[in-house]
């Protein structure tokens, strides 16, 4: 029930209710006053039109304009639609008081104190004041609900961007991956000089894109895309080919200069080498495919490993703590504009990530 509340913002209703109500009590007199307007008088169709209309024009406000225009950066537009809708629903209100008047068997004098000419007064005095009022505070609590939760958004994110520099300085620069890579390297020169000097020359732009050129909280798409090929093709190196069926493409048909968070993809990469089968006597095998254009990047995974029990289980345990981590990541900087799905079968381990611009 509570949830269901929450869900559709039910809680709105008694927040409405009781702010005109406030503004009834603190114009007319007493609660028995304004239960008898309200039920009793035929002056009250107006009140009504200002709860309905103010309230209509409020949601417009919060839930069109403000994502539509203001977050967007079209604050002129958002502007003026916002003093436009302003004005439309304080013609709808003022029409309340000569709609009231029409079903009533009492002047528009007798009703409201004026003359049925007074359209002026009505509109400029009362009505569009209140509108105003009440289109204000709208637009505070929205935009004050919004700041904070940016701000808490931002010190998780500070928080937790500081937790995965650290991470991944120490997992990706340490001396075990600097070790196997160069050792790698070293064991190539004799066999195939030019790979060698490639692969040393991926393993140096590696290095100065960790070091040097990932500090922003998102980086271009295209460099982090030739940061996996590097990393990619240094993994290779110490793959057994004639035992490992390795296939990796990228698909990139962006027309617009994207942004990445960086390091976001290498945790799923760096899974599938780390613990891709490589027994003699079954299939084993890495595929992974990267697709992206203007709407979104979508990573899809898949890896052999061994089937035992033991090893089956530290697999799925270890690959669902980085994925646990990785999430979380995730979570904070994309929201939901990401889907991540993975499943652990019998002999294969599969990813799927798909994040929207």
């Amino acid at each position: 029930m509570k949830n269901f509340f929450l869900r559709y913002k039910l809680y709105h209703i008694p927040f409405w209710l009781a702010y005109h109500l406030v503004w009834l009590i603190l114009n007319i007199g007493s609660f028995k006053e304004v239960y008898t307007y309200l039920f009793y008088s035929d002056a009250s169709v107006k009140f009504y039109f200002y709860v309905v209309f103010q309230t209509l024009g409020v949601y417009f406000n919060l839930y069109y304009l403000i994502p539509k225009l203001l977050y967007v950066g079209r604050n002129i537009a958002f502007i003026f639609s916002v003093i436009a809708t302003t004005l439309l629903c304080t013609v709808c209100i003022t029409c309340g008081y000569y709609l009231a008047a029409y079903f009533s068997d009492q002047t528009f004098m007798e009703l409201f104190g004026v003359g049925v000419g007074e359209y002026p007064k009505i509109f400029f005095t009362w009505a569009l004041p209140s509108s105003a009022a009440v289109m204000t505070l709208g637009m505070s609590v929205k935009l004050a609900k919004n700041w904070l939760n940016a701000e808490q958004k931002r010190k998780m994110l500070e928080k937790e961007n500081l937790e995965t520099e650290l991470k991944y300085l120490k997992s990706q620069i340490n001396p075990h991956f600097l070790f196997n890579t160069i050792n790698s390297i070293f064991a190539l020169i004799p066999k195939n000089p030019d790979l060698a000097s490639e692969s040393l020359a991926n393993f140096s732009n590696m290095l100065r894109y960790q070091l040097y050129e990932c500090n922003d909280e998102k980086i271009e798409l295209a460099k982090e895309l030739q940061f996996i090929e590097n990393f990619i093709d240094l993994e290779k190196l110490r793959l057994d080919h004639g035992h490992t069926e390795m296939h990796f493409s990228i698909e990139n048909s962006t027309t617009k200069k994207q942004t990445l968070a960086p390091f976001i993809l290498i945790p799923f990469i760096e899974n599938a080498f780390k613990h891709v089968s490589k027994g003699k006597g079954q299939k084993n095998f890495i595929r992974m495919n990267l697709k992206a254009n203007d709407k979104a990047l979508e990573l899809k995974i898949e890896n052999s490993y061994t089937a035992s029990a033991q090893q089956s289980q530290d697999v799925s345990q270890s690959s669902g703590i980085g994925l646990k981590n990785v999430n979380r990541r995730l979570n904070l900087i994309y929201g939901p504009k990401h889907l991540l799905t993975h499943r652990s079968l019998k002999n294969k381990f599969s990813v799927i990530l798909k994040i929207e611009w």
